[in-house]
């Protein structure tokens, strides 16, 4: 394995208590670094290095990590990483900020979901293990030395190629520490559910780190609107765990948090063809509502299948890609019970308030 490289700064202010150290590294307090940390090698023998930041503040506090693209396809979150990390000022910081914002390399130069090499799924091998399988190798080396050592995390992701997700986050809220977390992020919908097993968040939640998912937008391309969002939950959650204590929490109006299962559905195609979407991400539909239609390349009337809404609630995630086989996923609907229906709509008739002369 080649030398791993750091290019280190000193930050203003006077030392702190808490080193942070890696294997091949440590970066003091008042000071930062970006680092190319080698988790593999190519098959030419070269290394494969990931880029993280790491900021200690001057002031003894929490550690966080902050992480993306662990598939290599999904680039929102890239963004919101790299301007905590390079653009926000961090002179009062009290902890330490762990930035990971491409964790998934090989797939990021392909731009491709997975890792290149066999196909798999680096966010389904986490904690890792050294000597097993190529991804896994790939996920201890980062676990090891940028997760375990941290005291909370949010792992950012986007939806699949082909479907977009509103912002949401998903957390084990049965765990106390992670349900505080995923509030602080202040995003109106929190998925509840520990997480497939191998997934960042559930195996450091494991491990004794509480982590998060954000789930926002879809592949291949940054959505502005979606990244000031997020940086909004990021600054929430920094000031609600002490890192930038003279910060503001942000409370986001109205909140849901689905922890049954029969309170969301992913509704299927019965049918293969041609999808005319009638709603977008974050949408409010009604129950009976047409969602999109199926048709054929002729249009014919007798064969059109309308998908109607089960419930009223909230469109999570929609198709983007407009053609379907019989199986695959229209959209996420989750359930919204009275009281924070009457809250999403007070919200929306006071973003345009032309709705209330349409009713």
């Amino acid at each position: 394995m080649s030398e791993d490289r750091a290019d280190s700064s000193s930050a203003d202010g006077g030392p702190g208590e808490d080193v942070f150290t890696y294997n091949g590294g440590r970066v003091d307090p008042g000071e930062s670094a970006n680092i190319r940390y080698g988790i593999s090698e190519t098959y030419l023998g070269d290394p494969v290095r990931i880029p993280v930041t790491v900021i200690n503040g001057t002031h003894p506090g929490p550690t966080v990590f902050l992480s993306a693209a662990a598939h290599g396809d999904e680039l929102n979150g890239i963004e919101v990483v790299r301007e905590v990390a390079h653009d926000w000022n961090h002179a009062d910081l009290h902890g330490t900020l762990i930035c990971l914002p491409v964790m998934n390399v090989p797939g990021f130069l392909a731009q491709e979901r997975y890792l290149p090499i066999y196909d798999r799924d680096l966010n389904r091998s986490f904690p890792g293990r050294e000597d097993s399988t190529s991804a896994r190798r790939m996920a201890h080396r980062i676990f090891t030395n940028f997760i375990e050592p941290c005291d909370l995390g949010i792992d950012f992701h986007t939806s699949t190629r082909g479907r977009t997700n509103m912002l949401h986050v998903r957390a084990n809220i049965d765990d106390a520490d992670v349900e505080r977390l995923a509030k602080a992020f202040s995003s109106n919908v929190i998925i509840a559910g520990q997480g497939p097993s191998g997934t960042l968040r559930r195996e450091a939640t494991d491990a004794g780190v509480p982590t998060i998912t954000v789930e926002m937008g879809e592949a291949h391309r940054f959505q502005r609107q979606l990244i000031d969002r997020s940086l909004t939950g990021v600054a929430s959650v920094l000031a609600e765990f002490g890192l930038h204590p003279d910060s503001s929490v942000h409370w986001p109006g109205w909140r849901v948090i689905i922890d049954d299962a029969g309170e969301k559905t992913w509704l299927r195609a019965d049918a293969g063809g041609i999808v005319d979407m009638k709603h977008s991400s974050g949408d409010l539909v009604r129950e009976g509502e047409t969602i999109c239609a199926i048709t054929n390349p002729f249009k014919e009337e007798d064969v059109i299948v309308t998908v109607e809404a089960p419930f009223t609630g909230l469109l999570v995630g929609v198709l983007e890609n407009p053609v379907v086989y019989p199986g695959n996923p229209l959209c996420h609907l989750v359930k919204l019970d009275d009281t924070i229906l009457h809250a999403l709509e007070r919200e929306i008739e006071r973003q345009d308030p032309f709705l209330e002369t349409l009713e």
